[in-house]
């Protein structure tokens, strides 16, 4: 933890340490002030004009420190966690998909949202923290000019009490991972009910298991963890106060019992162990948010692990395209496979040979699971390939082009994220953006206002013609389709794949769907079908509506009569 607090601080440690330093000063010098107060106590004829000159510096040089160090760590709390935040979503934005779409979108809110919040309470409580750490401190130092005998007896008390807070925070430790562990489930559990809201309510038993036992449960949980953990806490705190009555009775008993004893030390005893009570409580206190901020910053440095491997050549900054038009994509003995699940056998897609030509209509069907999607990922360079290449234009393509190389794609997934701010391409004429929304029939829905469409609050439908229009307007050479139609009604898919996907290839588009609407193969050049990874011949592809024709050298499949 105290290697990543310093990796975390590295970038502000100038103000850092000057806030740091500060608040060690005040700390000193309100127990001097405490030292300045005893005396003047005990002086005869009371405080002279020296001991109110030294109180007065004291004093002002405690609210100075202290607002100082407040200030200044404030600053520093405010720009560590925007550092954390910028950091962070670096790495996710730079990650590979694989890497990504295998830690989970749970785990990453988690990590994003409540661990983030905990270092930024943990950051602007430090600067209290160190005050208080350095107040004791020098308490201490005084408690040992005063009378180190005395000392000694109050050293066994602190000693005590800290072997039970250290084991205290030993176990709150345990109890604040495992709730940390629990709120991982309790984000998929709220995922849970807001996408699947509607399938809750169609299924009464699920949603009364959902919200009676799977999230009752996990709440409870962490409730009793964090409970558990804050009791051994306060258990630790109220047994540290015990010791500290024990031992200014003790120094009232040697008083009581010595008539000789110096009155001097005695109240100074009595008046450090007092004040010092409250900043020991305050260090207390900080420590189950130190345990939270432990528990955070593990799994904060857990995500950078996992993403320290960025995807090479993905930049983070605009820049122009640097590849030639494309004329074709081969995909030569590509493979891939997915890691093998628990108790379960790895999906492996491949070997696959295909090729992409300029302006065609390539259709991709096959069974549910049998590796579409995964291809067109390969194809897309959002994989990288276990063996095998992709050639553009018949050459190998380098890593630091396959960002250029996606830019030649405009795609719309299944499982596509249409983003609120969406806006139209720079330099496209209004009358162009009208006559798609309206050929797509959202022009009721959606217009164009300062350049961004006015509205994402649509239909599943319409969002995907929305995305369609986007995607037309970008004017990209290769559009890939990941089951485009499947949302839409009958009459308006009609329309997608005989009117629209023609107009796209008349405009010299590529295009490449995922699709199972058999009715409309014969609008594609080619019909490519995969079943359990792989690509079948032309032969195994045709069933018994399908013929397998020649059209200008290139295989395509028809619908027969």
């Amino acid at each position: 933890m105290l290697a990543e607090i310093l990796r975390i601080l590295r970038p502000f440690w100038p103000i850092a340490l000057f806030s740091t330093l500060m608040g060690t000063a005040s700390g000193l010098a309100t127990a001097s002030l405490l030292a300045t107060i005893n005396n003047a106590l005990h002086t005869e004829g009371g405080a002279t004009t020296a001991l109110l000159l030294l109180f007065g510096g004291l004093a002002v040089l405690t609210l100075a420190g202290e607002t100082i160090s407040d200030i200044g760590n404030s600053l520093v709390g405010q720009k560590v966690v925007a550092e954390l935040r910028r950091d962070l979503c670096g790495r996710i934005l730079s990650a590979p998909v694989a890497e990504l779409e295998r830690y989970r979108l749970h785990r990453l809110t988690a990590v994003l949202n409540q661990d983030v919040d905990t270092i930024t309470q943990f950051t602007f409580n430090f600067s209290g923290f160190a005050i208080s750490i350095a107040i004791a401190l020098g308490c201490f130092a005084y408690l040992i000019v005063l009378s180190p005998m005395m000392f000694l007896i109050a050293l066994v008390a602190i000693i005590i009490g800290t072997a039970g807070h250290t084991y205290a925070r030993k176990k709150g430790f345990e109890g604040f991972s495992a709730a940390r562990e629990a709120e991982d489930d309790l984000q998929k559990q709220y995922r849970a009910i807001t996408e699947g809201a509607k399938e809750l309510r169609i299924n009464r038993q699920r949603r009364v298991d959902m919200y009676g036992v799977q999230i009752d449960r996990t709440i409870g949980r962490i409730r009793d963890l964090r409970m558990r953990a804050v009791q051994i806490f306060c258990t630790a705190n109220a047994f540290g106060s015990a010791l500290f009555f024990v031992v200014i009775g003790l120094m009232l008993l040697i008083q009581a019992l010595s008539p000789t004893a110096d009155a001097r030390v005695i109240s100074g005893f009595v008046l450090v162990l007092l004040y010092v009570k409250g900043p020991i409580e305050g260090i207390v206190a900080m420590l189950p948010l130190l345990g939270r901020a432990q528990v955070s910053i593990g799994r904060i440095a857990d995500l950078r692990a996992r993403f320290s491997a960025p995807e090479a050549h993905l930049p983070l900054v605009d820049r122009p395209v640097a590849l030639a038009p494309m004329e074709r994509i081969d995909l030569v003995g590509l493979r891939y496979a997915f890691p093998a699940p628990d108790g379960g056998t790895a999906f492996e897609l491949g070997p696959v040979d295909l090729t992409i030509r300029r302006g065609e209509i390539v259709f991709i069907t096959g069974e549910n699971g049998g590796g579409k999607t995964t291809l067109i990922k390969l194809l897309l360079g959002l994989y990288e390939p276990a063996a095998g290449e992709r050639l553009y234009n018949g050459q190998p393509l380098a890593p630091d082009v396959v960002d250029d190389y996606r830019q030649m794609f405009s795609t719309i997934f299944a499982d596509y994220f249409l983003f609120d701010d969406l806006s139209v391409p720079e330099g496209v004429p209004m009358q162009d953006v009208e006559r798609y929304l309206k050929e797509l029939e959202i022009a009721h829905k959606v217009s164009v206002k300062d350049g961004k469409f006015t509205t994402t609050d649509l239909s599943t439908g319409q969002r995907k013609r929305l995305a369609l229009v986007h995607a037309w307007l970008e004017g990209r050479p290769i559009l890939v389709f990941d089951e485009w139609a499947a949302d839409q009604d009958p009459e308006f898919r009609r329309v997608f794949y005989t009117e629209l996907l023609p107009a796209l290839k008349a405009e010299g588009r590529t295009i490449i769907a995922i699709s199972h609407d058999d009715r409309y193969f014969h609008v594609a050049d080619r019909h490519i079908r995969m079943q359990a990874g792989r690509v079948l011949p032309a032969a195994d592809a045709a069933d018994p509506k399908t013929a397998e024709i020649r059209h200008d050298g290139v295989a395509m499949q028809a619908a027969a009569d």
